[in-house]
């Protein structure tokens, strides 16, 4: 008896369960991890940006490439160098994936980290933040919590995180008034998240 066209119906049920979103079969370019609810919001890395850090890495880290890479879960391509910061030495490292610059670690040399720079729309904070989150879903008005960006920044706008003092906010979007002024609450709303800072040190 033939029982090849009963076993394949059986076969396409089966695939069409939702017991197998815990499975681990797989095709080729397919992960059925992929399909996991864990997976559904904020993108696949599970860093996330929180009052005490970025991942792995909190103020007790060594800037060391090592420690580094561990708290990053060695996920990126690191790239180290110095630079000058209101006159002081800063050490930092770049981690990069695809050739993109996602985060930027740095403190004093031989220290340890002080701040972390993420530009990865993969790593959201806590608080459900990430790139591309728009200023008029966390702020009404800029006074009080949001300055002007400094050095490379410096056209884009900075504001505290509501629930943190160590983790801010950095806007970016377009207005056309005078340079050096704040653009306006108006200006703002459209503006959105391109960058999550996190320091050491509260603000």
């Amino acid at each position: 008896m033939n029982i090849r066209p009963r076993l394949s119906g059986v076969r396409l049920l089966l695939l069409g369960a939702p017991l197998l979103l815990a499975g681990c079969s797989a095709t080729s370019g397919f992960s059925w991890s992929s399909l996991s609810p864990l997976n559904w919001f904020g993108g696949s890395s599970s860093m996330q940006v929180t009052d005490k850090g970025v991942g792995g890495i909190t103020a007790s880290t060594p800037l060391s490439e090592n420690d580094i890479k561990e708290g990053l879960k060695g996920d990126y391509r690191l790239r180290s160098g110095m630079a000058t910061n209101d006159g002081k030495l800063v050490s930092f490292f770049q981690a990069m994936k695809a050739d993109q610059i996602k985060l930027v670690i740095s403190g004093q040399p031989k220290g340890t980290v002080e701040r972390i720079d993420v530009m990865d729309k993969d790593i959201p904070s806590q608080w459900g933040v990430g790139i591309g989150t728009p200023f008029s879903q966390l702020y009404k008005k800029a006074f009080g919590v949001c300055h002007k960006g400094s050095g490379d920044d410096s056209e884009q706008i900075e504001c505290a995180a509501p629930d943190s003092q160590h983790v801010s906010y950095l806007f970016a979007g377009d207005w056309h008034g005078p340079e050096g002024l704040m653009p306006s609450d108006d200006a703002l709303q459209s503006w959105k998240v391109s960058k999550i800072i996190w320091r050491a040190k509260s603000e």
